[in-house]
């Protein structure tokens, strides 16, 4: 009776009334928060490949929530909007700069349409233009933009179909664009909401497993397959730069395109039926077919199966050709990869992939020139002698960067890096690329030797390098690292490495990300190139700091502290403490423990940070570290609370250290698989006061083969499933946890019914709990109301039941007398 009424008073008090609840209407947060939140964002940029020239891509930071009210159709994993025919969740900017990498200031592309919403950009080959597209009320329309005259102009009407993406494929001349458009021929669309069926819709099994993720937005029935059918079909149209326009292929239902690097063919892959309602469309039938770039057809080169049913394993790959493309550093040759353990990852074999080049007239099988001992991961091409490859291996978490000579298939590979993915510290760092003549980014090669450029993850702090790689001996001289303790410096790219230049981009956590030349040969020589400003002044003068602590394993863990402005740690206050974490598994204690956390990193509030709450009066221990470790043939999840529970208690622990909370006012929260964590540390703990869960998935049988990092399906581990289930120990919650998700998420698991559930379940046993749904959003939130209205709901969550929270329980006391009368 206590938990019921203590329910009851939660809700009163937080809305004033139950209708007021009900009723409420999007709020904002107080203006401490507003203003981190309503300010303007630093363009976008891209650099050419020469960095001779940056392009600024402007655009509001949020959508508005009428925009996400626009008509929407799910089908297939794809949304859609039927009218404009471009996916509903597109990002649009609305202004485009150009500036020469060295000038002071930017110039403005003139011509732009009015109220602009522009997207799918793409360079040129030659990386003088870029074209874009441009939707309107009716349709997207292709446009591009020229930077020597620093003008733009519309090159076809509202006709473009971007349903599919890869709507823009530039002709190697440069002097026209190959796009899909609207068929004639298209059928109006089956309203589904006023249709009347003519059957019921019926799925069959034919007794062959098939252990698919939870997907949503699946096709669900007939009309669902007319209307994808409808909406995915398209004519491949030529349109030259001057307006002009011939039809090279005919309506299919096009999913990708892709010019060789000499500009003679192109690949062209259509999706085709059965469709199914099991499995997204990037897993329906295809066929892969080469033709000349004037549009006569070659070859067909590839035809995939429905995928409904693949081995059992994240390590699982369907038989058959897989990853075609084409070979970069040659005219017109295609690469594709087989598997050689039947895709069965529980195959004992010497190699698992095979690799294969395919040479026109693109007829036959292709002729082997690599195997790989785990699954085929990509290439990376140099010239005839030389390439690099890598495989790797989700179980064991494992990698091999191999060195290769593409024209000797018997001449064994060498293998240069053997090496755990997760262990940060080892990492050697990507290969360097540079455009060849045909327009394609290959390996950097210097005789015998290649760079790599890496991101300086040690045991004292982030010091980003360049080496030089002998791929003969693979030994490395290292010619650049960073050396600085204030600020982060991101290697972004290799401009000359003869002439010792390199693109960095350069940060402080209240220093705004801006770029410079670098000449690693004279360290003190460094250009500016660009001048953002620090939007986010309020924060500049809050302490931020990375600590270390230890679990009571002996695990080493790290969080990134904040202080509030003026805050005196020689004579500290006791302040409530957030934590926002978000739980990750590992095979080995030693990469769980590595510290990749950097106090440089620049300070930036986006809309589901909890710093936000630094200029609130509490201190705000960010992205802690949440590992959960199985090593050997313990897997992590095998005891996932026991060690989800320490990290909480590590976490409070090292900061109470400190002296600076009070352990009693410390609340916890994440998103999506943060939130699951925080739910189960809410039912398995008594460390919090509060908790925040944003769009999780609390039900485990609802995800039966297989989440996150779990590969079991529920009946091989069903201890694992119900263990792990939050809403299989709701009557366990003893802490007030505010629940929010997007009535439209469509992250595979996270349905909003996961939260639905749980709350009706922790409503239903007396805990203390809110549910906020937010109407027209995803996954993430992107409409400005909603993020102002989930921010006014964390605040007077935490105002409440945190930072007050031993008025709020003397409220309720004073209060259940009367209620029980």
């Amino acid at each position: 009776m206590k938990k019921v009424i203590l329910s009851f008073l939660s809700v009163f008090c937080f809305s004033g009334a139950i209708n007021a609840q009900e009723n409420l209407t999007y709020q904002k947060p107080p203006q401490e928060i507003l203003e981190l939140v309503d300010v303007p964002l630093a363009p976008s940029t891209l650099i050419d490949s020469d960095a001779e020239k940056i392009v600024f891509l402007y655009r509001d930071q949020y959508k508005s929530i009428a925009e996400l009210s626009e008509e929407e159709l799910r089908l297939g994993g794809l949304r859609i909007n039927p009218v404009t025919n471009i996916s509903s969740r597109a990002t649009y900017y609305n202004n485009i700069q150009v500036k020469d990498l060295l000038a002071d200031e930017p110039v403005q592309i003139k011509g732009l349409p009015e109220e602009p919403r522009l997207t799918n950009f793409s360079w040129s080959p030659d990386e003088s233009k870029m074209a874009f597209t441009h939707t309107t009320s009716e349709g997207v329309e292709l446009w591009v933009a020229d930077f020597k005259t620093a003008t733009a102009k519309k090159l076809t009407g509202p006709t473009l179909n971007a349903n599919m993406r890869d709507v823009i494929n530039w002709y190697k001349d440069n002097s026209a664009i190959l796009v899909k458009m609207l068929p004639q021929d298209r059928k109006k669309l089956i309203d589904t909401e006023t249709s009347v069926p003519t059957g019921p819709t019926i799925s069959v099994s034919d007794g062959k497993e098939a252990q698919n993720r939870t997907y949503q937005d699946l096709l669900q029935n007939p009309n669902d397959e007319y209307n994808f059918e409808q909406l995915a079909r398209a004519e491949l149209v030529k349109v030259n730069l001057d307006g002009t326009t011939s039809k090279w292929l005919d309506p299919k239902m096009y999913s990708s395109i892709s010019f060789s690097p000499d500009g003679n063919y192109v690949m062209v892959e259509h999706i085709k039926k059965p469709f199914s309602y099991l499995v997204p469309y990037n897993r329906f039938p295809s066929e892969s077919e080469i033709y000349t770039k004037e549009g006569q057809m070659v070859n067909k080169v590839n035809d995939v199966p429905l995928i409904e049913d693949l081995p059992k394993g994240f390590m699982a790959e369907r038989e058959g050709r897989r990853n075609i493309s084409w070979r970069s550093d040659a005219p017109a040759t295609l690469v594709y990869v087989e598997a050689l353990d039947g895709g069965d990852p529980e195959k004992e074999v010497p190699f698992r992939d095979e690799v294969f080049l395919l040479e026109a007239p693109f007829k036959d099988k292709g002729k082997p020139i690599l195997k790989t001992k785990d699954r085929f991961s990509g290439i990376i091409w140099g010239d005839n002698n030389t390439a690099i490859a890598m495989d790797y291996w989700w179980n064991n978490r494992n990698t091999r960067t191999y060195v290769f000579d593409p024209s000797s298939p018997k001449k064994a590979p060498k293998v240069l890096f053997d090496r755990n993915y997760q262990d940060r510290y080892s990492d050697p760092g990507s290969f360097v690329t540079e455009k060849n003549d045909y327009g394609q980014y290959v390996l950097k090669l210097s005789r015998n030797n290649s760079f790599l450029m890496g991101d300086g993850f040690t045991p004292e702090g982030q010091y980003p390098f360049v080496d030089k790689i002998d791929l003969k001996t693979g030994e490395t001289d290292r010619l650049y690292q960073s050396s600085y303790n204030d600020r982060k410096e991101t290697l972004v790219d290799a401009i000359d490495l003869e002439e010792g230049k390199l693109l960095v981009r350069i940060e402080a956590s209240a220093e705004y990300p801006n770029y410079y030349i670098r000449d690693i040969d004279n360290k003190e020589d460094l250009t500016q190139i660009t001048s953002f400003k620090n939007p986010f002044e309020s924060l500049e003068n809050v302490s931020k700091e990375v600590i270390t602590y230890k679990r009571d394993d002996g695990l080493e863990l790290n969080g990134t502290l904040y202080l509030p402005e003026g805050y005196d740690k020689k004579n500290p206050e006791k302040l409530p403490m957030i934590v926002w974490a978000y739980p990750r598994e590992f095979k080995d204690k030693n990469s769980a423990s590595q510290n990749t956390s950097n106090a440089n990193d620049f300070t930036y509030p986006y809309y589901g940070s909890p710093i936000y709450w630094v200029n609130r009066g509490y201190v705000v221990l960010d992205d802690a570290s949440f590992p959960i470790v199985g090593e050997g043939e313990e897997e992590p999840n095998d005891s996932f609370r026991k060690q989800l529970v320490a990290n909480g208690k590590a976490a409070i622990d090292a900061v109470d250290a400190l002296g600076y909370i009070d352990r009693d006012r410390v609340a916890v929260g994440g998103h999506s698989y943060g939130a699951f964590m925080t739910a189960n540390l809410l039912s398995h703990s008594n460390l919090f006061a509060a908790g925040i869960a944003r769009s999780g998935a609390y039900n485990r049988t609802l995800t039966p083969f297989g989440f996150q990092s779990e590969e079991r399906n529920y009946w091989e581990a069903p201890e694992v499933y119900y263990n792990m289930s939050p809403f299989m120990h709701a009557d366990k919650m003893k802490t007030p946890l505010l629940l929010i998700h997007g009535e439209a998420d469509n992250n595979s698991g996270t349905y909003p019914m996961q939260s639905e559930r749980y709350f009706n379940a922790l409503k239903g046993l007396g805990a203390t709990a809110r549910l906020v749904m937010l109407p027209k959003e995803s996954h993430g939130y992107s409409a400005k109301e909603s993020v102002l209205h989930v921010l006014w709901e964390q605040d007077q969550w935490l105002e409440k039941y945190v930072k007050n929270r031993e008025q709020t329980e003397s409220n309720i006391q004073q209060a259940t007398p009367q209620l029980q009368n």
